[in-house]
């Protein structure tokens, strides 16, 4: 679990984003796009066409810092998307940054154990 200071934000990018961009772009993404500052803390998270790529940026008050992630099978799983952002909490990030879908399986998806 992501261990985040208290009033900390994650705003998921709703668009593929081309992760060549850098500190510069993205932030300029965080500030056009999603419409928050990117000096305020927040962490601007960003995943490419494919899904198995995820940039995260984030400010610490002495400069830009970037988090760089690639599975190496599979794809990461997106809530559904608005326009702009999906705001996510620290939780909800955790799981989607281990593969697993932050609304949790559905029921369908989970198998009951079997009567004796």
């Amino acid at each position: 679990m992501l261990m985040l200071p208290t009033g900390v934000r994650i705003f998921v990018a709703s668009e593929p984003t081309d992760l060549r961009r850098s500190f510069d772009r993205l932030a300029a993404m965080a500030r056009d796009v999603i419409r928050q500052d990117p000096l305020s803390g927040h962490l601007f998270v960003f995943f490419n066409r494919t899904g198995h790529r995820v940039k995260i940026l984030f400010f610490d008050r002495t400069g830009f810092v970037l988090w760089y992630k690639r599975l190496e099978s599979g794809i990461f799983r997106l809530p559904a998307a608005k326009e702009g952002a999906i705001e996510l909490d620290a939780r909800q990030l955790s799981l989607l940054l281990d593969g697993i879908h932050p609304a949790g399986p559905s029921k369908a998806n989970v198998s009951s154990p079997a009567e004796p």
